[in-house]
């Protein structure tokens, strides 16, 4: 089973390329730099890192290593390899950032420090130191979006309305109040025919 673990989204280019310069570094490079590209002038990449090798076999074991280290790390590949079967100029092609591992004579030659002169070079040192500010800057800014989020009172619900009930109430007492009215008013009639009754039975006793 396969310990390479699957490849993570939105990894900050700058670490990978930290991660490279320092198998660079484990496997005896030379004067390695990292150049940080102009945007206006790099096109897609970012960073190159650029490194020397005494003979061709070391190229080869600092190229596999940059590659090896990166995809068991992060799952990323390069999206091109140039170079390894001469091992003059190996060039792995990451598109934010491109590692360049150069025989000693080669990278004199082709000099493409000079060539990219609004570039600006760093050490693989103040590459990290640049990389540990950055992150912690970021860092800082997600406390503070997050205390911002948590310090914010919860929205409230807003009372329920009661005219609802008290219109119900107000049909319910005007339906009770005929039904009353109309239970009371045939009682009227009634005790003025029992004294209708009573002046008949008078007036018919006086006669007798």
């Amino acid at each position: 089973m396969s310990n390479i673990p699957a490849p993570q989204a939105n990894i900050d280019s700058r670490i990978l390329v930290q991660v490279a310069a320092q198998a660079a570094e484990d496997k005896k490079g030379e004067d390695t730099r990292i150049l940080a590209l102009d945007a206006a002038d790099s096109g897609l990449a970012d960073f190159f890192l650029i490194t020397s090798a005494t003979n061709n076999r070391q190229t080869l074991a600092i190229a596999d290593e940059i590659e090896l280290r990166i995809k068991r790390q992060y799952g990323i590949y390069p999206n091109s390899v140039e170079g390894r079967r001469q091992g003059e100029w190996i060039l792995l092609d990451y598109i934010d950032f491109v590692v360049h591992v150069f025989l000693a004579e080669k990278r004199a030659f082709y000099d493409i420090e000079r060539l990219r002169k609004s570039a600006r070079p760093l050490t693989p040192a103040e590459f990290d130191e640049e990389l540990k500010a950055a992150l912690a800057e970021k860092t800082r800014a997600t406390r503070a979006k997050s205390d911002k989020v948590k310090a914010k009172p919860p929205a409230t619900k807003p009372a329920a309305k009661k005219t609802a009930p008290a219109k119900a109430a107000k049909k319910a007492a005007a339906k009770k109040t005929p039904a009353k009215s109309a239970k009371k008013t045939p009682a009227k009639p009634a005790a003025k025919k029992v004294a209708v009754k009573k002046s008949a039975a008078k007036k018919s006793a006086k006669k007798k």
